[in-house]
């Protein structure tokens, strides 16, 4: 259990509290907890749609993008059919193969931390039904770009679904990285998946979508659970798209700590990959435990993967100045 001091630097959350003009929404709705919601989240599915400026049929929404990707494995996938995905990579991939009864085909990234394309496309037999890919990726922060993800899939056979996980798409600044969503017309097997856990900061609230051909989109929302998402979530998501501009403020901010961050540990010998998530990859080696344990002691909880490195949200100006102070000569 996380001890009440400890900074949560290990599960990528976003930092701030909810904005007041949320919080307001949210507690406007306790009053009527004692009462269902709507039996399949037909108007949050229209709020996102209308958001996004997509149609309601092409899209689907879950428990946390996570949710919706589990609810894809059992859609595609059956006992020895294989999912293909780079490795490491979200933990909860392999989770979720085996969850839904599929096999998990894991490629190994490249040197430089980035999803090994040519070599996922190489790993593709007969029985691989679902191809993940995660821009940016997690663990690493690395990306690859729009040319490398329009070969991608030109390459890929059509009967292969592809989930393209892009739940740190909100802190990408760079104009070369992929928007899914310009993919889906020319790409039915195509999937978008994001989240309102990150930039939005509702992780509790458990709310992610997709946005897919409305075929595979139907096919979803059918197999949704009934009353799946609560009133907290769907007023939650609606009062934070209100508040866009305050939120993409707060984004922002993550990003210029995130850069101000990498560079403070760059000064202390501590190499990453230049990160387009809200968290750096720390490519520590043996020292990673190390690593973990001074960060640990200091107050800081992070993701330590024993002999390959260290992943750390970034935090708050004063977490990541104390990250800095922690990670200085006596961690190396």
């Amino acid at each position: 259990m996380t001890r009440l001091h400890e900074l949560r630097l290990h599960l990528n959350e976003n930092p701030y509290p909810p904005l007041p003009e949320v919080r307001e929404a949210l507690a406007a709705q306790l009053d009527a907890v004692n009462r269902y919601p709507e039996f399949t989240p037909v108007t949050l599915v229209g709020v996102i749609a209308d958001w996004l400026g997509v149609a309601r049929e092409a899209v689907a929404v879950g428990n946390g993008s996570v949710g919706i990707a589990l609810q894809v494995l059992d859609l595609c996938t059956g006992p020895g059919d294989e999912v293909v995905y780079g490795w490491r990579s979200f933990d909860a991939y392999p989770i979720i193969t085996r969850m839904a009864g599929a096999e998990a085909v894991q490629v190994p990234l490249t040197a430089a931390g980035e999803q090994d394309l040519d070599g996922m496309l190489a790993a593709v037999t007969p029985r691989t039904r679902v191809v993940v890919l995660c821009n940016p990726h997690n663990p690493t922060g690395t990306v690859f770009d729009r040319i490398a993800l329009k070969s991608f899939l030109a390459a890929l056979p059509e009967r292969v679904t592809v989930v393209l996980d892009e739940a740190y798409h909100e802190f990408a600044r760079d104009p070369g990285i992929p928007d899914g969503l310009d993919h889906l017309a020319d790409h039915p097997n195509l999937l978008v998946l994001r989240t309102f856990s990150k930039a939005y900061g509702l992780a509790a609230l458990r709310v992610g979508y997709c946005v897919a051909a409305p075929e595979l989109a139907g096919r979803l929302r059918e197999a949704s659970l009934p009353y799946g998402i609560s009133p907290l979530a769907q007023v939650g998501v609606a009062a934070s798209l209100r508040a866009r501009e305050q939120l993409t403020a707060r984004v922002d901010a993550i990003v210029g700590e995130r850069d101000r961050l990498r560079e403070g540990l760059a000064r202390l010998g501590w190499h990453s990959f230049p990160s387009h998530g809200n968290f750096l990859w720390l490519g520590a080696g043996d020292a990673s435990e190390r690593l973990a344990a001074a960060l640990g002691g200091a107050g800081a909880l992070v993701r330590c993967y024993p002999g390959e490195g260290v992943r750390l949200t970034v935090g708050l100006p004063e977490a990541n100045d104390l990250v800095l102070r922690a990670a200085g000569p006596a961690a190396a």
